[in-house]
């Protein structure tokens, strides 16, 4: 039965207030809440209220300051050992960490942000900012890119509009990068989100041609000098590999 508009409302509010805290990686105050999900300070801690008892957020004794509870301990468990995504890309990751050398992470695209689902480190350094659970912008570096080249067509045009919207130059080399990615089937950045990074993310698209992720191959720009093309076709065949499982 369809659910009056209040009751979806609630719902939309709740699960907002709940991604605010998630994608914060910090505790946040209630106003904080409020402002993010632009609800009345009243509604907001009657929403957390209800999201404390069923344990998927906690609240600082001394602080008053609100992080994930012990209710998302168990959601990440089910996930890890259940979402076909991550079981069905977890070999094709290690094999191509093994034979580059290199740190290589999932990635999914989350509203307007690209979230990492997992990442499988290499031996040698790497000063990155991905790491599990973080969210990033949906408009900047190979990741987010190779994602945005197939989302659908719409929720692509927001994005792109959004990210530049006094600078229709700056939407038009995105929208020929996007072309670009999608003839090549794959995406590559220098320094977009990391200083000193270089990264290249492929597609996963499955067979009935939906989007489910990207895998990122992520590594210092001195350390790949001359292996560029070689790591773009090793990360490419490695996503066209986990989409044909999908």
């Amino acid at each position: 039965m369809k659910q009056p508009v209040e009751s979806s409302s609630v719902v939309d509010r709740v699960l907002h207030a709940l991604t605010s805290v998630a994608r914060a990686g910090r505790p946040m105050a209630a106003k904080q809440i409020a402002t993010e999900i632009g609800a009345p300070l009243s509604t907001v801690y009657r929403l957390l209220s209800s999201l404390k008892q069923w344990g998927l957020l906690q609240e600082h004794a001394n602080s008053g300051l609100f992080e994930p509870g012990p209710s998302s301990v168990q959601l990440a468990w089910g996930f890890d050992q259940n979402a076909q995504l991550v079981t069905q890309s977890r070999d094709e990751i290690r094999a191509l960490v093994e034979r580059t050398g290199e740190s290589v992470g999932l990635l999914v695209p989350i509203n307007d942000a690209v979230v990492c689902l997992s990442m499988v480190e290499s031996d040698q350094p790497l000063r990155c900012s991905f790491a599990r659970g973080r969210a990033h912008p949906l408009t900047r570096g190979a990741s987010a890119k190779a994602l945005l080249a197939f989302l659908p067509e719409a929720q692509t045009d927001v994005l792109i509009a959004d990210s530049a919207p006094d600078d229709p130059e700056a939407v038009a080399a995105l929208r020929a990068q996007l072309e670009e990615i999608r003839r090549q089937r794959f995406a590559t950045s220098e320094s977009e989100v990391d200083i000193g990074v270089w990264g290249v993310s492929a597609p996963l698209v499955s067979d009935v041609g939906r989007l489910e992720g990207t895998i990122t191959l992520m590594a210092p720009v001195a350390r790949i000098a001359g292996r560029e093309a070689e790591l773009a076709q090793l990360t490419r065949a490695a996503a066209d590999r986990i989409s044909y499982k999908l």
